[in-house]
């Protein structure tokens, strides 16, 4: 896909690197790079080896200096290091896209874009979730609907999903907020009105520093009230469900977005994938010269674990 200006102008095969070449890079950002001719996987940093027919770099450093050429960088490594790294990227002239979360703390990643801004480069805080299929279709309808409650279910195997990955278990690695967060991605994408966090029980494995479940309660306008339930223990079938009951009947999203039914009716949503949109926006975003971050997602998980009590539970071991 092509990104266009609103001058009509368009990148093509920007020279590219990957720092962080891990579980998700390889799931989702080499593939997405591949079919995006907005972008061209030029260098990885990773002391993994990197990627096969890709010339890699030990470190951002190395990268730097060895490559003047790469005008941008996908920063997929965990969000604690993320912040330094970023920093020296965008010192260095990058255009910086994020994984989600974005950073280890609210602001830090403040603080990146305004970076950015100071040097004119694109900062893009990506939210992969809102571009599940039926995320635009979900805000649209909801708009002009007067909600009474939502309930989101965020069930996962985090043996499944995050196998060997200790950083997620360590300070600034949020635990289930890590899936959890897409949640609230999708959620503060198709509420019309901002919610609050009012409540937070979070429930931390003896042998962990970051929680393994969490039952989260949030307010809205007109006594609405929105429940999530994340847990990192579910076997079997994964669970990524978000229901909302309207005054116009119900929404209920599945499989974190991707499927839509209204009042019970499957509805028709376009599925463009939703890595391949991450890179087409970013382009989009080079192209207009402008930035995009959002720290609302992040708002509401730091707001859980300041606000939210603390239980503790049977130690975990993958």
């Amino acid at each position: 896909m092509t990104a266009t200006s609103p001058a009509g102008a368009a990148i093509r095969l920007m020279p590219t690197a990957i720092v962080g070449v891990g579980k998700i890079a390889r799931d989702q950002h080499i593939p997405a790079i591949a079919g995006c001719d907005a972008f061209d996987l030029s260098a990885t940093v990773s002391g993994s080896g990197g990627v096969e027919g890709v010339e890699n770099h030990d470190s951002l450093a190395a990268l730097l200096q060895a490559r003047a050429d790469i005008k941008a960088l996908s920063l997929c490594m965990p969000p604690v290091p993320r912040y330094d790294i970023a920093t020296r990227a965008i010192m260095a002239g990058k255009h910086v896209m994020l994984e989600k979360p974005p950073g280890a703390t609210v602001s830090e990643v403040l603080k990146l874009e305004r970076l950015a801004k100071a040097k004119g480069v694109t900062l893009f805080a990506t939210w992969h979730s809102r571009y599940a299929a039926g995320v635009a279709a979900a805000r649209a309808w909801l708009r002009d609907v007067q909600i009474t409650s939502v309930q989101i279910d965020w069930k996962e195997d985090v043996r499944r999903w995050h196998p060997g990955q200790d950083w997620i278990w360590r300070a600034g690695g949020l635990g289930v907020f890590d899936p959890g967060i897409n949640a609230l991605s999708i959620m503060t994408e198709i509420l019309p009105n901002p919610v609050h966090l009012t409540a937070a029980m979070l429930d931390f494995p003896e042998n962990r520093e970051t929680p393994i479940a969490a039952d989260l309660t949030f307010a809205g306008p007109a006594g609405m009230v929105v429940k999530a339930d994340f847990d990192w223990r579910q076997e079997g079938p994964q669970t990524w469900n978000i229901t909302v009951e309207t005054t116009q009947g119900q929404l209920r999203m599945t499989d974190g977005g991707a499927r839509l039914h209204i009042n019970g009716a499957l509805q028709d949503v376009p599925e463009q994938g939703e890595y391949p949109a991450l890179y087409h926006r970013f382009a989009e975003l080079i192209e207009a010269g402008q930035s995009d971050v959002d720290t609302a997602p992040l708002l509401h998980v730091a707001d859980a674990f300041m606000l939210g009590q603390r239980r503790v539970v049977a130690a975990f071991h993958d």
